[in-house]
């Protein structure tokens, strides 16, 4: 949970943005846009899936590059 409070002197606007900035390092709107639509159990694997691919496809493509 992300709390700010505003401090002396400083105008609304500034607590927001700063409130904003708090959200985004916790990671908050990544996890409520990943939340907006359910996906089924079998769609969440194959998209896990075809990411662990990516990073073994990367780190290949890396390796490659400088000799490994």
């Amino acid at each position: 949970m992300v709390n700010v409070k505003v401090r002396e002197g400083e105008s609304i606007e500034e607590a927001i943005r700063r409130f904003k900035r708090e959200c985004e390092r916790n990671g908050i709107m990544q996890e409520i846009k990943k939340r907006e639509f359910y996906k089924a159990p079998s769609v969440l694997k194959k998209e896990k899936l075809a990411e662990a691919k990516r990073k073994i496809r990367r780190k290949m493509l890396k390796d490659n590059r400088y000799g490994k």
